[in-house]
């Protein structure tokens, strides 16, 4: 890390920003050309898990090559200077982090999945019925490498 006296290297509080962060921006690499799409997630403080359509071009990427970089940010806030724009800086709270996706399709693990996702954004878990999960494919990112950036 180029400015090691952001980092911050307690994995309590890497789950912290990101159970505070709302949006998940996944990475791909396909064929030499970079695609990053933002997304839902939910997080279990091992796992973090996206849902996506049946088809389409995450599912493509996914299907070449399911290594992805993801990133989230929160508290970012713009911090002026008098003395003009290259003195300004940003105040915020980052995680980037490196895995792999695993569709998950036994309805139990999906049901888990879909589960986190809904409990990301409303503080209650919830259970589906299968015929509610058969449209929707859930997806778990095994975290290899994450690291955590702050500055205040």
């Amino acid at each position: 890390m180029n400015r090691s006296e952001r980092e911050i290297t307690e994995r309590t509080e890497i789950d912290q920003i990101i159970h505070g962060c709302e949006v998940c921006h996944l990475g791909f690499a396909v064929s030499d050309e970079p695609y990053v799409v933002p997304v839902s997630y939910g997080y279990d403080c091992e796992y973090l898990y996206i849902h996506t359509a049946a088809e389409g071009k995450k599912i493509d990427c996914i299907a070449a090559n399911p290594r992805v970089c993801f990133s989230m940010e929160r508290n970012i806030r713009l911090v002026a200077s008098d003395s003009g724009p290259c003195k300004w800086t940003f105040k915020y709270e980052s995680v980037i982090g490196f895995g792999k996706l695993e569709e998950l399709t036994d309805p139990k693990d999906k049901n888990i999945g879909l589960s986190e996702i809904v409990r990301h954004y409303s503080g209650n878990g919830w259970t589906f019925e299968p015929h509610e999960l058969v449209s929707t494919r859930i997806w778990r990112l095994s975290i290899d490498t994450i690291t955590g950036k702050r500055s205040e």
